[in-house]
């Protein structure tokens, strides 16, 4: 039988699309997510060992996530997505097997490196998979789709952690967790990737990465969408490591927190679905989006009641909502060829300003309640929403109004 056009894009964006969603869900399927830090108290890691873990973990992004993404304009974006999952679930392996301070260090590297390895790459592949197909315009559907994937994945890891830990201790946990960076592997290994190879001379990696830092500097609207990544993507992003002690302060009992951080992150996976029609809001809504989050979450944070917790996911949806359509605005911006290094440029600027915000938040918080620090922090969102809608632009610019690289 012989396909139509239209039946052979539908085909390829379905098998692509498949792929991906089973790929994301299972690369954040990390039953240790919710209880490393047990792990490493019960090790007998004092205080200040595990915070210099968690920074030796955010050193290790911000040094690799810009070379890496050099690196998959250069080489398979898909082999760099296999390659990162079997890190993780080497340095998740040393954590289980031989538990101290020294594999814990390891594990952290490795996790940061394979995390590293996917950033840029995976955007990259799935909007010139899509663009291949002439589909690029539902790139924002479907990295909504698989932002939600990775969010459910996290919500049922947070389900299942405690049951498996009770059966079978830290070794089940971190068994689950490294067969699920296995899985993540195979699949990721089907993601279909139909490259043009580079010409002879470009594709050293310092070539492309000169190149890339030459776009951002020549180019103002690519510079923009550089920046508006991370303005969007990280205070909420350094903010969500703090909803359970928020959560807290409200007085409820400690049973009742874990109940309430899944129904923060239930209301943002449902808010991914609808980065599709969001993308129709334009410059203007998507400042007005921002805006509104902001208020919700200065509001939400402010009122101190469990009732507030609910105005918290919805900031937090309307962020994450944004934080895709940043990512969208800036691959219609930049070229084909250096699409994985920009991204990555992005989102090291997003981790840079993530580590301050943590700064920025243990100041604070030194003195002040947990609400008031989240309603302080929503301050940032209302500048950023003000930026963006006096710059205008009804509509954000399509697939094909930008050149592409022959």
């Amino acid at each position: 039988m012989t396909l139509s056009p239209a039946r052979v894009p539908a085909t390829g964006v379905r098998r692509l699309t498949t792929t991906l969603y089973g790929y994301a869900f299972l690369d954040d399927l990390v039953l240790l997510y919710p209880v490393y830090a047990l792990l490493f108290a019960d090790t007998g890691l004092p205080l200040w060992q595990i915070s210099s873990l968690f920074a030796l973990w955010s050193i290790t992004a911000v040094v690799l996530e810009v070379p890496s993404g050099a690196w998959a304009d250069t080489v398979s974006r898909r082999r760099l997505l296999w390659i990162g999952p079997l890190l993780t679930a080497v340095g998740f392996t040393l954590w289980v097997s031989v538990p101290s301070y020294g594999a814990f260090a390891v594990g952290f590297i490795l996790w940061g490196a394979g995390g590293a390895l996917g950033s840029g790459a995976l955007e990259a592949l799935v909007y010139d998979e899509l663009e291949r197909l002439g589909s690029a315009e539902r790139y924002a559907r479907v990295m909504g789709r698989t932002r939600a994937a990775r969010l459910l994945a996290t919500v049922v890891a947070m389900g299942l952690a405690g049951p498996v830990l009770a059966l079978g201790g830290y070794e089940a946990v971190g068994a689950a967790s490294v067969l699920a960076c296995l899985l993540a592997a195979v699949t990721a290994t089907r993601l279909p990737e139909h490259r043009v190879p580079a010409e002879k001379g470009s594709t050293r990696w310092a070539a492309t990465l000169r190149a890339g830092a030459a776009e951002a500097r020549g180019d103002r609207a690519v510079r923009g969408a550089l920046l508006l990544v991370p303005a969007v993507a990280a205070v909420w992003g350094a903010l969500d490591e703090y909803v359970s002690l928020l959560i807290r302060d409200l007085g409820v009992a400690d049973e009742t927190v874990p109940y309430l951080v899944l129904l923060v992150w239930a209301i943002v996976t449902v808010g991914s679905l609808f980065a599709g029609p969001a993308e129709r809001l334009g410059t203007r809504g998507l400042a007005a989006l921002i805006a509104g989050a902001a208020l919700a979450l200065a509001v939400g944070a402010g009122v101190r009641t469990p009732a507030g917790i609910v105005l918290v996911g919805l900031a937090f949806a309307g962020f994450q909502l944004a934080e895709v359509l940043a990512d969208v605005r800036l691959q219609h911006r930049i070229d084909d060829a250096r699409r994985a290094t920009l991204t990555s440029v992005a989102s090291l600027g997003t981790e840079l300003v993530t580590v301050a915000v943590f700064g920025v938040y243990t100041l604070l918080g030194a003195s002040l309640a947990h609400s008031t620090v989240f309603v302080i922090l929503s301050l940032p969102y209302l500048v950023t929403a003000l930026v963006l809608g006096r710059g205008g632009g009804a509509r954000n610019e399509s697939p094909g109004d930008r050149p592409r690289t022959q």
